[in-house]
């Protein structure tokens, strides 16, 4: 089945389970990533809570993920989230492996080969270089490089240990060049965005710089000004 394409670079918005991002938060995120999308031409894409993924797609016409899914047939699994409903729902695909909800290799592999199948995108998250190695093999649409000790800091990856990116990009290249790369942990201005796009990044993956502002809009112009 075919996937849908996203233009990079990419900068794709987790919003977590933040209270600022439920519900009404949701859509002032959801309202402030269209319109600088379409001022800036950068594709900006938000993973709302499940809840908020039919109303975000429908009012805004972004590009949504789902946080988590499970790689399911609809039938007898309460509790759990199919693919069926996350793409009923408007989702083009999910995030994988967040550092808050990890998984097993063999569960990334049926992630990924399931969202395939059912013509959605995987965003697989890593760790490190070893760790992002593997997960190429597996094939996902993306792999988002976020050492978990800079997550929700100051510090971006780009600034701390930009050989983690480099390294990441390398190994992806040789062993996937299929697969693209974006950055993640601490991502908070431009100019980290800039960094990481220059060291060969196809985007970010960010959460509470955007999440938590006051002002999401003016975070995420800020964020693609120097693209």
């Amino acid at each position: 089945m075919k996937q849908p394409s996203l233009k990079t670079p990419l900068v794709l918005v987790n919003l977590k389970c933040y209270t600022e991002s439920i519900g009404i938060g949701a859509h002032r995120i959801g309202r402030a990533a269209r319109e600088v999308m379409d001022e800036s031409g950068v594709t900006i894409g938000i993973a709302p809570l499940y809840t908020d993924i039919h109303p975000i797609n429908h009012h805004y016409g972004i590009p949504v993920f789902a946080q988590h899914v499970d790689p399911l047939e609809p039938g007898a699994h309460t509790g759990r989230m199919p693919l069926a409903a996350i793409k009923s729902a408007g989702a083009i695909g999910s995030l994988v492996n967040h550092s808050e909800y990890r998984l097993t290799i063999a569960d990334i592999e049926k992630n990924v080969s399931a969202l395939k199948g059912a013509g959605l995108l995987s965003c697989v998250c890593s760790n490190n270089i070893a760790t992002t190695a593997a997960l190429a093999a597996l094939g996902p649409d993306f792999v988002a490089i976020e050492p978990p000790e800079l997550i929700g800091g100051t510090v971006s990856v780009s600034e701390a240990n930009p050989e983690v990116i480099t390294g990441s990009v390398a190994v992806v290249r040789e062993i996937n060049p299929a697969v693209r790369v974006l950055t993640g942990a601490g991502i908070h201005s431009g100019k980290c965005v800039k960094t990481a796009v220059d060291l060969g990044t196809d985007g970010v993956l960010l959460a509470s710089s955007v999440v938590k502002a006051e002002d999401p809009a003016k975070v995420l112009r800020d964020l693609v000004s120097l693209l």
